[in-house]
């Protein structure tokens, strides 16, 4: 499996930690203190943090800080490819990190062949957060986004939810041209173009392709979600 080097700063108004590892792509992966090696929750317990900026070095990549014991996932987000993380995006609601918190980042590399990219997604419904993701996904070929650990589709992840909520990151300048859900028959149920993502020209952000908020489409048994993409 390859690796990649990962890192999430964390901070507040008076004080950052940063926490970086070498990535197993395709897992997630524990990041520790930069300095003393330490987990999140052992290094600053009971502290209060509201921003996260992250860095993977080539592809695509999340984090997540999680408890190790409850498995509850407290925040989540983007890494950017190293060199275009941004201050100001990296505001996170304010959160106080339990002593059995850990910090994670999830990574995928880019993908060898040319006609092709490498994606992920963070897609909320009513059920919860999951990430997503479509490796290898041909230039123009409608292709679905399965959760990233269980490799399931959206209707049988979500069923009987509500999406809420998408966020979609190609590898880097990679483009993603559409996305679009199907209910159980193939019927087209929702769609939308999209953009590249910075530095790429075009982009509008380092860290998503295509991001939407306040969704309310219910999800059924056999819905799936798609993506086309055209790699740089």
């Amino acid at each position: 499996m390859t690796t990649q080097t990962a890192s999430v700063a964390l901070s507040n108004n008076q004080m950052s930690k940063i926490f970086t590892g070498t990535a197993t792509d395709g897992v997630w992966t524990n990041l520790q203190d930069s300095l003393s090696q330490t987990n999140l929750g052992i290094l600053i317990p009971n502290a209060m943090i509201n921003r996260a900026i992250g860095t993977y070095s080539g592809g695509v990549g999340a984090y997540r800080i999680i408890n190790a014991q409850t498995l509850a996932v407290s925040r989540r987000g983007w890494l950017s490819e190293d060199g275009y993380s941004c201050y100001s995006s990296g505001a996170i609601a304010p959160h106080r990190v339990a002593p059995n918190e850990i910090v994670q980042a999830y990574t995928q590399p880019v993908d060898a062949t040319a006609s092709q990219v490498n994606a992920i997604a963070w897609i909320h419904t009513t059920k919860g957060t999951e990430l997503y993701q479509a490796l290898a996904v041909e230039d123009g070929e409608l292709t679905d986004m399965k959760t990233a650990l269980q490799s399931q589709s959206i209707g049988d992840a979500a069923f009987n939810s509500n999406m809420t909520g998408i966020s979609i990151q190609l590898e880097d300048g990679g483009k993603l041209v559409s996305l679009s859900l199907f209910d159980s028959a193939g019927g087209l149920i929702w769609t939308l173009p999209a953009n590249y993502r910075m530095p790429t020209a075009g982009g509008t952000s380092a860290y998503y392709n295509f991001k939407a908020e306040g969704l309310a489409i219910p999800i059924g048994k056999g819905f799936t979600f798609k993506i086309t993409t055209k790699s740089a």
